[in-house]
């Protein structure tokens, strides 16, 4: 691999990255700058930086100099500050064309920002078929700060940004965040946890209230004890002591 593009909230930051993806240092390079972003409120009208790296080797091998950002054509500019390189999802009657990730990740990257949160921000998958939508990943130095407890935080995050993707694309869309695949090991401890009270109910005879969860981790929950023929699940309570019980079958 002789040359990388890669976007971040700033040409510094897409620059490191993509240095650190070629393993090489600033002097072994040539760096071109393909977009330096603009700033937004939230996203709206907001582009991320983007450069592309190239190796020195491969620049002198191809010695047919690239053009300055200021004079290419049209269509390469527009499609230089694209986000990212996904497939076009159409968009909602009325709206703009583009992509879903793409300003997913905008809008994310220019709430970060202005929040002062030092991370990077990147698309697992343009279109997971289970979410309806993306999955962005966030990583950093900062981004334990964004999870919050039992994950408020990310889930609040996650409600903004799904906001303004659903205004371009309808409410069919949604965009999940995760941060440092706190998702992932979150699911797994509550399949887990499950599982064990789910015995513990089978021991004793008894019904199980867990403690307070929010309706994506309650989910997890019924969906891990769904396919057993010795518990139920139910939801109780209210707003945000709404809770889930194991419950013994007879």
């Amino acid at each position: 691999m002789d040359s990388v593009e890669r976007t971040a909230r700033t040409v510094e930051e897409a620059e490191e990255l993509a240095l650190k993806e070629l393993g090489v240092d600033r002097n072994e390079v040539e760096v071109e700058i393909l977009s330096r972003g603009k700033a937004g409120f939230l996203g709206i009208g907001a582009e991320v930086a983007r450069v592309r790296v190239t190796m020195l080797g491969a620049v002198s091998a191809n010695p047919a100099p690239s053009a300055p950002a200021s004079e290419a054509p049209a269509e390469e500019s527009e499609e230089a500050e694209s986000v990212i390189d996904s497939p076009v999802v159409p968009a909602a009657a009325g709206s703009g064309e583009g992509t879903v990730a793409g300003l997913a990740i905008v809008a994310l990257n220019n709430i970060l920002s202005t929040s002062g949160v030092n991370v990077s921000c990147t698309v697992r998958t343009a279109d997971d078929p289970e979410v309806g939508g993306p999955v962005i990943d966030i990583s950093g130095e900062d981004s334990g700060l964004l999870i919050g407890r039992r994950g408020q935080t990310l889930q609040s995050l996650q409600f903004i940004v799904n906001l303004i993707v659903r205004r371009e694309f309808g409410e069919s869309v949604r965009v999940v965040l995760d941060v440092e695949s706190y998702r992932q090991r979150r699911e797994a401890s509550l399949r887990d946890m499950a599982t064990k009270v789910a015995e513990r109910v089978l021991q004793t005879g008894r019904s199980i209230t867990l403690e307070p969860m929010s309706a994506a981790d309650r989910r997890i929950v019924h969906i891990s004890l769904a396919d057993r023929e010795d518990v139920s699940t139910e939801s109780v309570g209210l707003g945000e002591e709404r809770k889930v019980t194991i419950i013994p079958k007879r």
